[in-house]
C-alpha cells in the first residue's frame, strides 16, 4: 500500500544533501524526463526578467523573487518530506515521529511536484518555486508526466492506494488499476476546505505510527479528533467522510 500526498507551496530554504541528478529520485529510468521538464524550467528562469518572474512565481516581493532567480543545478537539496512546509507538513510532523516511523513516511509516501513530478518523500530536492499550474512554455507539465509515468506508478502502488491529494494532482496521476481511500473532512455538517490539509497530515502521521500496511488496518484505527460519518463508493475508490469532533 503506498499514500500519495500533494506539495505545498511554501518550501524550507538550505540543504546539505547533492544538488540535481539522477541519484536523488525514484524512477532512475525516468530520469531523462524529469530533466526535460527540469531544462525548461532552468532555461524559463534564466531567460525571463524580474518582473516576469514576479508574475510567474506569484510572488510580489522582487527579493524573494531573486532568490528563485538562481539555477537549481548547484543548490542543495534535501528529502521532499522536509522541504515542503506547508499547513499538512506540520500536521504531519516528521521530524518528531521515530525512525521507524519517518522511514516508513519515506518509503511509502509519494508526492507530487509540479516540477518534478512524482517523487518519494526520501528523494532529495533543491528550494524550487513553481506555483500549482503555472506553465511552462510549449509543455503541458501535468500531462508530460502522467503520460510518462503512470505505467511506472501503476507498477510501484499496488493493489491498494490512500490518496490524500488535493484534486487538482490527480492531473499529474489518476489511480486506476488499484483500490482507493480519499476523504473528505466535515465540521458541524459542512465540508472543510483549508484545514482539510491539515487532517489530511493528521492521518498520515497516525498511519505512519500505526505502521498501517493495508485498507482493513486502517479501516480499524482510531483517529484522534475524527469520526466516521459514512463510506461512499464508486468503482475502484471510497470516499471516507470523516466527521472533526
Amino acid at each position: 500500500m503506498k499514500i500519495l500526498l500533494a506539495p505545498a507551496e511554501t518550501k524550507n530554504s538550505g540543504g546539505d544533501e547533492a544538488s540535481f541528478c539522477k541519484d536523488n529520485f525514484c524512477f532512475p529510468e525516468l530520469f531523462p524526463k524529469r530533466e526535460e521538464v527540469f531544462n525548461i524550467y532552468e532555461d524559463l528562469i534564466k531567460k525571463s526578467t524580474i518582473e516576469e518572474l514576479s508574475k510567474w512565481f506569484g510572488l510580489k516581493k522582487l527579493e524573494d523573487v531573486e532568490k528563485y532567480k538562481e539555477s537549481l543545478t548547484q543548490k542543495p537539496t534535501m528529502k521532499a518530506i522536509n522541504r515542503y512546509n506547508g499547513v499538512a507538513f506540520d500536521a504531519l510532523d516528521y521530524n518528531s515521529l521515530s525512525q521507524v516511523e519517518q522511514n516508513y513516511i519515506d518509503e511509502n509516501v509519494i508526492l507530487f511536484s509540479n516540477l518534478f513530478g512524482p517523487i518519494l518523500a526520501k528523494n532529495l530536492i533543491p528550494d524550487y518555486k513553481y506555483k500549482q499550474g503555472a506553465k511552462l512554455p510549449n509543455i503541458n507539465v501535468e500531462k508530460f508526466y502522467m503520460d510518462n509515468f503512470t505505467n511506472a506508478l501503476d507498477s510501484f502502488v499496488g493493489e491498494e492506494v490512500i490518496d490524500l491529494r488535493a484534486g487538482f494532482y490527480e492531473k499529474f496521476y489518476k489511480v486506476k488499476k488499484a483500490n482507493v481511500l480519499t476523504f473528505k473532512f466535515v465540521k458541524d455538517g459542512k465540508v472543510v476546505s483549508h484545514w482539510a490539509k491539515f487532517y489530511r497530515g493528521k492521518l498520515l502521521q497516525e498511519i505512519a505510527k500505526n505502521g498501517i500496511k493495508n485498507h482493513s488496518e486502517f479501516m480499524d484505527m482510531q483517529i484522534p479528533g475524527l469520526k466516521l460519518n459514512e463510506i461512499q463508493e464508486k468503482k475502484n475508490v471510497k470516499l471516507i467522510v470523516m466527521d472533526i469532533v
